[in-house]
């Protein structure tokens, strides 16, 4: 399984991406903002599955779905 975390607090992306690998997860990447998260999107092929925060720094994660349309579940 395919996997990315969006989630602004690294300390917390690192602690779920460790839990995860404990469960032979392939965590492929961790975002850090709703900016960074739309051009990955762009450029990536989607994961299987997302780890997603609501509130990030730059605005809430709902805005990566105004720009892309994800098929990935959540």
């Amino acid at each position: 399984m395919n996997v990315i975390i969006i989630e602004d607090e690294k300390p917390a992306a690192r602690r779920l991406s460790r839990m995860l690998e404990k469960l032979n997860v392939d965590v492929n990447t961790m975002l850090h903002s709703v900016e960074e998260s739309i051009n990955w999107f762009h450029n990536n092929e989607h994961p299987d599955l997302i780890f997603l925060d609501i509130q990030l720094s730059d605005g809430l994660s709902f805005e990566i779905f105004d720009e892309i349309a994800i098929d990935s579940s959540i």
